[in-house]
């Protein structure tokens, strides 16, 4: 991340960052970390200790600082409100490791006194189902903006800052790549909800007529960015293609069963075709676009691991 002006963002490399982890005990054990990791992810017991650790510090004085600042308001209107859910939303690419970030962050974040409750919501079940893809032509189009039922997505966090009690959400199974019909993750209130997802910070143009249109984002206390060199992503896309191929692919009722015995040649180059012609192009036009929009971007180098993290100016 390159800036010729003025940053909104203070910049930390590794080392610093590490520093303001504080007297914060480590709460969570390598056996814990192996179940949290995703494939091909290298997170290692360094890396919540410099990285992680500091980071749900920060968030936890975040939390308690949105607190404070409800009930000072709640004192102001002479409402009864009840405290509502502070929400961190996390983006970046295909492959960047969101998924893994997210379960670990929402691990620590959990074993903090003041907030225990914490739940996390992958978008990816707020993806059109198939059958809809297939219809209006959107397949090669998945995970791109316009294959979310965005109007739901927006209900459900709509509900969520609302306070309402057990909302519900669609489960996506990454093994038979689509929405699982009549399944649904009920949300209950939690403290913190992490949102986790490729566009969740997306905007689109604001109406002329000035009607409000509410962006997930709207709903964001704090997000994240996990950012990373285009070709360094691409090599752990295509390792993580060659991992599934041993793998989940090798599941009959795998979606992707008949990449399951493509030979080392082949699979290199299915796994390339897919990068460059989808999840490349999805980075580029919708994905990156948004990074400057997170209050906080971590930046990865080629060996997966966090080097430096640009936290946005109050």
């Amino acid at each position: 991340m390159h800036s010729s002006g003025p940053s909104p963002y203070r910049r930390f490399t590794r080392d610093q960052w590490a520093k303001l982890r504080d007297d914060m005990p480590l709460t969570l054990t390598a056996d814990e970390l192996d179940e949290l990791r995703g494939l091909n992810d290298r997170v290692n017991m360094d890396e919540v200790v410099a990285v992680y650790l500091p980071l749900s510090r920060l968030l936890s004085l975040y939390v308690a600082a949105r607190q404070k600042l409800f009930r000072a308001t709640q004192k102001f209107t002479h409402a009864g409100d009840r405290k509502v859910p502070y929400i961190i939303g996390m983006a970046g690419s295909v492959a960047a490791g969101k998924s893994t970030m997210a379960r670990v962050l929402k691990t620590l974040l959990a074993r903090w006194p003041d907030h225990p409750k914490v739940d996390l919501i992958p978008t990816d079940g707020f993806l059109l189902n198939n059958a809809t893809l297939e219809r209006d032509g959107l397949m090669n189009r998945k995970g791109f903006p316009e294959s979310y039922d965005v109007r739901s997505l927006l209900q459900f966090l709509s509900d969520i800052k609302a306070g309402k009690k057990n909302v519900s959400a669609p489960v996506y199974s990454h093994l038979v790549y689509d929405v699982i019909e009549g399944q649904s993750i009920v949300i209950d209130q939690p403290d913190i909800l992490i949102v986790e997802g490729l566009n969740v910070l997306q905007t689109g143009r604001p109406p002329k007529d000035g009607q409000a249109i509410p962006y997930v984002s709207d709903y964001f206390d704090f997000s994240i960015y996990i950012d990373a060199d285009e070709e360094d992503l691409r090599d752990w896309y295509v390792n993580r293609f060659f991992t599934l191929r041993e793998t989940a692919f090798q599941d009959p009722k795998s979606y992707f069963h008949r990449y399951a015995k493509l030979s080392d040649a082949e699979t290199s180059q299915t796994a390339n075709r897919i990068w460059d012609t989808i999840n490349l192009v999805n980075l580029r036009d919708n994905v990156l676009p948004t990074r400057q929009r997170a209050d906080l971007i971590v930046r990865k180098e080629e060996n997966h691991l966090i080097s430096t993290m640009y936290l946005r100016r109050l």
